[in-house]
């Protein structure tokens, strides 16, 4: 029983990466739920304040300007790059 239930989270685990692997998400277009599930350490109050930077200042340029948006460091940024774009899909 253990080992199912072991493997049964493998599965859920593998399955989730496979989902948020799939597209980048683009910064300048996301909803804040969507930027809080896609950046490391970014909670939806957080997020928040990303969507009210970007609509403040306009689009960022890259997705190192995320580092503009106050309690948001260049740590956070890399550790969720490969999830992130400022590019439209098919671009």
């Amino acid at each position: 029983m253990f080992n199912a239930r072991r493997l049964m989270a493998c599965a859920i685990l593998a399955a989730a990466g496979v989902v948020n692997a799939a597209e980048p998400v683009n910064i300048n277009t996301a909803d804040a739920e969507t930027l809080a599930s896609a950046i490391n350490g970014v909670g939806l109050k957080k997020a928040r304040e990303i969507v009210a930077y970007r609509r403040q200042n306009g689009a960022f340029a890259s997705v190192d300007d995320l580092t503009k948006v106050n309690g948001i460091g260049a740590r956070t940024v890399e550790t969720s790059r490969e999830r992130l774009t400022v590019e439209e899909s098919g671009e």
